[in-house]
């Protein structure tokens, strides 16, 4: 197991990276070309400047989270051949570059959804939140400009102002998508790029739909562990696999997260870990990683990962706000390092039992 953070850019990302180089047992960051667009043919040269960065100061890259998939693609128009060409470019020019990782989603329209990105909790630190009453009383294009508000001037992951100016012109394109069709995009895509995948050794990590239920009315599929096992099994490769987030998966309360490790052995290539607490139906915030401040058991988690062999990259996922620091929301430096040292102790824990 390698434990990373995740990490935007220079000129996106509050954290430098010679501060990540200095949290013990992290070992590489994983990031991305954070201007790239959806469908864009990433350029081999900007990959190779980013690696350069990483290695300078001390860290390898150890995936990619995301090379964002084109909604022509997730709709099934005709124009999506020549993203997914696009797409195998991209793979090409990873692995060439020494990457062998990608973390991609297969949401319509929005990635991960929050309605607070700011919401206080009982120990001062601030945390991302989720309230579906507070959904059902806006429309997409008011939620947008929510999130704009509120992230403090950066540019959150999956909320690009080039992509979502216009919404109504996406969910016009989605009104005849439902889940039956999503699935049959989404393998579509899945067996137009496995044999490149195979060929260069890169490993496709798919991350749950976060919330794991229809926003504003657009399907979603990747939302529980039964539709991650579907989805692996519909396209049998060694490089087709699940991203892991107990976060994503988690926002179903009832959730048997260690079941569902269990029940995707040898298919989890990377994981996010982190906690959140349930407060009513429909609602949950963030919390700290520590098992007893949020509704997770964490050691039941990380043990149904080294139970299963796990060998892959994990990272502790969105942090509180803590200590006064600025930051883009959920990726704040002091919150995720002490999530790191705190998976880390629990892995070591646990692999020391076992040898007992």
């Amino acid at each position: 197991m390698k434990m990373g953070l995740r990490w935007f850019g220079e000129g996106y990302d509050t954290v430098s990276l010679e501060k990540i180089r200095q949290v013990p047992g992290v070992s590489g960051v994983i990031t991305t070309l954070y201007g790239a667009m959806p469908g864009e043919d990433w350029e081999k040269e900007k990959v190779l400047a980013l690696k350069r960065s990483a290695e300078n100061a001390g860290l390898e890259i150890l995936g990619i989270e995301s090379v964002n998939i084109h909604d022509d693609i997730k709709i099934g128009l005709p124009t999506r051949d020549q993203y997914i060409e696009n797409y195998i470019s991209t793979i090409r020019t990873l692995s060439e570059c020494g990457i062998h990782l990608i973390c991609y989603n297969f949401m319509p329209v929005f990635d991960w959804t929050r309605t607070d990105l700011a919401k206080p909790r009982h120990d001062g630190s601030t945390v991302l939140a989720y309230d579906q009453r507070v959904i059902d009383q806006m429309d997409p294009d008011n939620l947008f400009a929510s999130m704009e508000a509120r992230s403090q001037g950066h540019v959150l992951p999956g909320w690009e102002p080039e992509r979502l100016a216009n919404l109504k012109e996406p969910f016009e394109k989605y009104k005849d998508v439902d889940e039956e069709k999503l699935w049959a995009n989404l393998k579509y895509f899945l067996e137009a790029i496995m044999p490149a995948c195979e060929k260069y050794g890169v490993k496709m990590a798919i991350h749950p739909d976060d919330p794991g239920w229809s926003v504003f009315g657009l399907p979603r599929i990747i939302t529980s562990g039964e539709n991650l096992r579907r989805m692996v099994d519909m396209v049998p490769s060694p490089c087709n696999g699940v991203t892991l987030c107990t976060g994503s998966l988690g926002t179903n309360p009832n959730a048997d997260l260690p079941g569902i490790i269990h029940l995707l052995k040898g298919k989890i290539f990377f994981a996010h870990v982190r906690n959140m607490e349930h407060t009513a139906p429909g609602q949950f915030e963030e919390s700290a990683h520590l098992s007893s401040d949020g509704s997770f058991d964490m050691f039941a988690i990380v043990k149904a990962l080294y139970d299963t062999g796990f060998d892959g990259v994990m990272r502790p996922d969105h942090g509180r706000m803590i200590w006064g620091e600025q930051a883009m929301p959920g990726y704040g430096l002091y919150d995720r390092a002490l999530g790191s040292q705190y998976l880390l102790g629990l892995w070591e824990a646990i692999t020391k039992l076992s040898h007992c």
